[in-house]
Formats: structure tokens, sequence, C-alpha cells
């Protein structure tokens, strides 16, 4: 176990050069190969700057100082601070330019330990190495452009503070306020992320927008970050603390505070454990089960990234305290993406252990891109004909009993003229028909190579154009399908890859 221990607390070998776009505070970087001789410190003692230490400098501007610890090199740039000391330099690691974490020595082991253990997977952040001197350790990590926060709140900030932070410019929302594409698959990496820890036995206990770094590898990607506090589960124990049963101990003058006033209850419950952030984390149960925390924080940060950076229990003087009141969570700012709702609804539940598992988060429907979302609805109007040739089918019954749900009165009335009088060309429709109106959906996108262009014009180019069309007009159509094939078909293997792990 030793041994163990010891080889993943070894430095990893960079494989190539690093490029990634890192924040502007930590200065400009030089191009590769220009040498500058000037003073450095080595260990606390002076080096020339020329040499070996050049190479492990590159990538840094000229004008910082800083010390050379092994292979590293910190700069005096301070890009954030954290706690317990903790403190994140500007630096460079066997030449690559990286994010310096310092921590006292005290913590340092685990905090190693955890990133070693995690950072395997593209969505958590990688620690390159590692290096000491007698009072620090120092994680070389590799650079974001900016945290999930800064880019949520980029709309919100001026031009010259966005630039000053190096936040991207890219779309978020929709005009019709739904997650853009890229906003989705960012929310799915924060989400992919928190599958590997739990997978490895580990949870985060403080995820927040501001622990989410955002990456710029092409297309943008979100990657979980200050690992420090994770905590791992022993043999699959779903709560921490003192004992197995998750309960911890409260010095006695504090006790009598806890039990009668519910805020210092949870803030004290916060330093007593050491995990999370205040207004990030679930209220506390009997048992301290860390998953659902996770879930219950999750829930949190997609709140408050499909909402441009609301919280789900209110502002920041009104949040802790409706977090442990265990306040209904109210959903209605997000009341338009049905997708939205469901999901939230589940990661928000005061039931611990009916909150859902981080891999099922990773496959509902809130994270379906366009083609997902058309060809489900395409394959379920193909099972249903399969349910037209029964005299009295439990799935067709169950799915109109949604109707009013599905798209309200008669769903004709939300097209247009020329789309209905294109579609009634083949076939004669039931208005009132959830069956006939993903009949619809079906029909046009296995012809729509073929539609005159007057009806390809009118959903849209391309299957976005094409799903956009019909989510406008009917938003929780595929949210109302989606539930009743749950229901009778997850098991079937012409749907099952819809609903691996789903969460309904």
């Amino acid at each position: 176990m030793y041994q163990m221990l010891v080889d993943l607390t070894k430095p990893k070998t960079i494989r190539g050069h690093v490029d990634v776009v890192e924040r502007s505070d930590a200065g400009t970087v030089t191009s590769k190969g220009k040498k500058k001789k000037r003073s450095r410190k080595k260990n606390g003692r002076t080096s020339s700057g020329v040499g070996s230490d050049e190479k492990l400098n590159q990538g840094v501007d000229e004008s910082v100082d800083g010390c050379t610890i092994g292979k590293l090199f910190v700069s005096n740039r301070v890009i954030a601070m954290g706690s317990n000391g903790t403190i994140v330099f500007e630096g460079t690691y066997d030449g690559c330019r990286v994010a310096v974490k310092r921590l006292v020595k005290a913590v340092a082991f685990e905090v190693n330990l955890n990133l070693r253990i995690s950072d395997n997977h593209p969505n958590i952040v990688r620690l390159y190495g590692t290096e000491s001197d007698q009072n620090f350790w120092y994680l070389a990590l590799e650079r974001c452009t900016c945290s999930l926060n800064d880019l949520i709140q980029r709309p919100t900030v001026s031009e010259d503070q966005a630039k000053e932070v190096k936040v991207p410019k890219v779309m978020l929302w929709t005009d019709k306020g739904y997650p853009s594409t890229i906003l989705v698959e960012l929310m799915r990496d924060v989400v992919s992320g928190l599958v590997h820890l739990h997978g490895l036995g580990m949870f985060n206990q403080d995820l927040k927008p501001q622990n989410v770094l955002i990456f710029k590898e092409g297309p943008l990607r979100a990657k979980l970050s200050d690992l420090g506090i994770s905590k791992r589960l022993v043999e699959d124990k779903s709560s921490l603390g003192d004992h197995a049963t998750g309960k911890f101990s409260i010095p006695i003058p504090i006790q009598i505070v806890y039990c009668f006033n519910p805020i210092a209850q949870y803030l004290i419950s916060l330093a007593v454990t050491g995990c999370g952030s205040s207004g990030w984390q679930a209220p506390l149960l009997n048992e301290l089960q860390m998953r659902a925390v996770d879930m219950f924080s999750l829930g949190c940060v997609l709140f408050y990234c499909m909402t441009g950076g609301g919280h789900p229990l209110g502002d920041r003087l009104e949040c802790d305290n409706n977090i442990v009141k265990q306040s209904k969570v109210d959903l209605f700012v997000v009341e338009h993406i049905p997708e939205a709702v469901d999901l939230l609804s589940c990661l928000f539940n005061t039931v611990a252990e009916l909150r859902p598992k981080a891999s099922e988060v990773l496959n509902h429907p809130l994270f379906w891109d366009s083609d997902t979302r058309l060809w489900f609805l395409h394959d379920v109007s193909d099972r249903l004909k399969l349910e037209e040739r029964k005299a009295n089918s439990d799935i067709l019954k169950a799915l109109e009993s949604v109707s009013s749900l599905a798209f309200g009165t008669k769903w004709n009335r939300k097209m247009g003229r020329a789309f209905l009088k294109h579609i009634g060309k083949y076939r004669q429709y039931n208005y009132d028909s959830v069956h006939d109106l993903v009949r619809v959906v079906r029909n046009q996108l296995n012809h729509y190579s073929e539609l005159p262009l007057e009806i390809q014009k009118i959903l849209g180019p391309g299957n976005e154009g094409f799903d956009g069309y019909f989510r406008s007009r009917y938003p929780k159509l595929l949210m109302e399908v989606y539930k009743v094939m749950h229901q009778f078909c997850r098991e079937e293997e012409r749907l099952n890859k819809y609903f691996k792990g789903s969460v309904v």
C-alpha cells in the first residue's frame, strides 16, 4: 500500500507542450528560444538564469522574478488565493506553462494524492508534477483560460474587464433562452468529471462555478479543479464522518448554539466537516451522504449556467437560510426548459437517497443534441406502429393522456398554413393526438431532403433548425413522450440506448 502511494506521488512525464490560453494577469508570454540573462533564485540561492534554468523559464514574462525548484519555475505573479494558506502562481514546469499551486505541507499530501488518482480524465484538471522545499509543496497544474464563473458572468462585465481575464466571447444562450450547444457541452463536461470522481469512490465536496475551469482546446472544455478537500469513500460507504454512521462530534459549548440555531447548525457543520462552500452545499442530513451532496451542488451549478448566474435558493443573503430550512426550490426561471425542470427537480430532492447518480444525469435529455432529440422521436414513432394493431394499447392510452401537457389543445394551431397544407397532402392527421404529432416529426425527418425548398426554409437549416421548429412550438413534447416510453419501453432493444442510466 505504501509503495502504491509513493508511485502515485511521483511526477508525470509531460508528453509534448501544452498550448492553452491562460489568464492575462499571468503576464505576456515570451517567444520560444528567446533568452535573457537575469538573476533568479534557485532553492533560495541565486541562479544566473542561463543553461538548464533558461529552458524552465520559457513562457514566463522575463520581467517577472521568481525561483526555480527542481523542474519547476515559480514566478512571483499571483493568479489566485485559496484557503489554508494556498496560493496559485504563474510558472513553468519542464518548459510547459502551468499554474503553480503552493500548499503548506500539512495538507499537501492528500491533495496531491487526490489529483494523482483522479486526473487521468479530460474533465479533471491535469497535474503535471510536483516539487517541494522546506515549507511547501508545489503542484504544477495545467493552465486555464478562465473559470466557469468568469464565462457566465461575461455579459455582465465591461469589455475591458472581460479582456483582462481573457474570457472567450461565445454564445451561451439562444435567442429563445435555451442554453446553446456550447453551454450544454460545458455543463455535460462538469457532469462527466463528477462521474469520473464518483467512479473512483471520490466526491468533490466543493463543486461551484469558481472551481470549474474553462480550457480552450479547440472547442471550449470544462474541467473540475480544486480537489483539495475531496474525500475518498472506503468500501463504498455512502457517508463520511468520525463514525461509520457519518455523524460528527461538536464541542459541548457549540452544541447549545447548534441545537437552537439552524443557521449556526449549517455553517458550523461546514467548518466541522471541512467541506463545501457556503451557498453551494446541500443541507446536512442525519447521515452525511456525500454523493448526494455533490448532486445537490451540481444542480446549483447547472441552474447557474442556464440562468446566467442565478442561484435556485435566492441571493447570497437568503441562500444559506433557505438551504438550512430545506426550502422548496422554485424553478419558474427555467420552466421554459422542461428538461431542466425535470432534472433539477431530481437533483434538489430533499430526500438525499432519491437524488440521481452522476452517471444517470449524464444521459438525461437535457444534454441531448438536436440529432438525438429528433431520432428519439423518430424511433418512438416507429415503435408506436406496433401498438396501432392492438385494440387497447396501454402505451397509446398513456401517451394520449399527456396531450394537454405536451402541446395544450390542438397542435395544428401552432403551425403555419403552408406547413399544414404540406403535411396534409400525404395523410390525414388527428390534431388532438400526441402519436400523430410525433408521426409528423418522423415523416418530415425521413424525407427532409425531398421537401420543397419553401418547407425546408420553414423548418430551418439542418437538424438543429428542424429541432428548433418543433421545440419552440411544443417545448414539453420531448419530455412527456420520454416519460411515457421510459415507463413502458426502457428495456426494449430499439429504445434502451435512450434510457441507459436514466434519471426518470
